[in-house]
């Protein structure tokens, strides 16, 4: 009598120790990868980015169509606390901070460069004054405070990004959830005062932000060259495209170069720039035509790959 009742009861108790420790396995299993996630997200990767060098710089390439970085007027700038700047079935990217000029583009180009000659896990030390004249720049007072003030907007500044995969699945995502940190445009910097070096901390996310080629090259010389900012606004994004006729809206062009006056003036402007970047060579026969619904579109050829 006894025997049959207690081989159930058996049966259970070991079915029961057996689930438990397949429960205990898997928890560790998961927590071994939970670990190798964590060292890998901690373990400074190469900053390499094919086509940079000291006649090109890069910029990634949603960041490039954006308006974080803007050729908006001198004094201003507004306050932004997370503004969506790009917005699509691939892409979700707001920031955080004072606006950015292209100023500022100029000089975190510059930086990103720097990393990369930076052995691996070390941050870039340069001189404030090789820093300016490698962005073409006079060196004295003003322009050392010009390129300190750019310095601490860009480490003020901060983005939440989530790019996805045709299927659907996240490519990378930074601040867009509470476990995961925002992004600063550069993670910090030091400056000592007797060398007058600063020291450049980039956050290692942008290797990835950088990975597959997604990004543009520019040309630096000609970037150097170029007397409007709007010129520069629009070189990055026409680096982002590998299409050589290229047209896009002048609604889309004045609201991403934060353009609040009135479309005329925007216009006019726009117009000279085109001017600018084929006498440089950046692009060729621009214009300006009427597009649909009364709309116009500005249209160019690309000629600096």
């Amino acid at each position: 009598m006894t025997a049959p009742t207690r081989l159930p009861f058996q049966r259970a108790s070991t079915l029961l120790r057996l689930s438990a420790a397949m429960q205990r396995a898997q928890q560790k299993a998961q927590q071994a990868i939970a670990a190798a996630a964590e060292k890998e997200a901690h373990t400074p990767a190469p900053f390499i980015v094919p086509g940079l060098n000291e006649t090109a710089r890069a910029i990634p390439n949603y960041i490039a169509r954006s308006a974080v970085f803007a050729p908006v007027r001198r004094g201003w700038r507004p306050l932004h606390d997370d503004t969506v700047f790009l917005e699509g079935s691939n892409i979700l990217l707001k920031g955080s901070g004072k606006q950015l000029t292209e100023d500022h583009a100029d000089i975190w180009m510059h930086a990103m460069y720097l990393q990369t000659t930076a052995l691996l896990g070390e941050a870039p030390s340069i001189n404030r004054a090789d820093f300016l004249r490698g962005m073409g720049r006079p060196t004295g007072g003003s322009q050392y405070e010009w390129l300190h003030e750019g310095m601490k907007d860009l480490a003020r500044f901060t983005l939440c990004i989530e790019a996805r995969r045709r299927d659907g699945s996240v490519k990378y995502s930074y601040g867009n959830h509470p476990s995961a940190r925002v992004l600063a445009m550069i993670g910090g910097f030091d400056y000592d005062e007797r060398s007058g070096s600063y020291t450049i901390y980039a956050d290692p996310r942008w290797a990835q932000i950088f990975g597959n080629r997604e990004y543009a090259l520019l040309d630096w010389s000609k970037r150097l060259q170029m007397r409007y900012d709007l010129s520069k606004s629009l070189q990055r994004l026409i680096g982002t495209s590998a299409d050589i006729q290229q047209k896009y809206s002048l609604d889309i062009l004045k609201d991403r170069a934060q353009y609040t006056g009135r479309m005329r003036d925007f216009k006019v402007s726009l117009e000279r720039s085109l001017t600018e970047l084929e006498a440089l060579e950046v692009i060729a026969a621009p214009r300006i035509e009427a597009a649909s619904r009364g709309h116009e579109q500005a249209i160019w050829t690309r000629l600096d790959r």
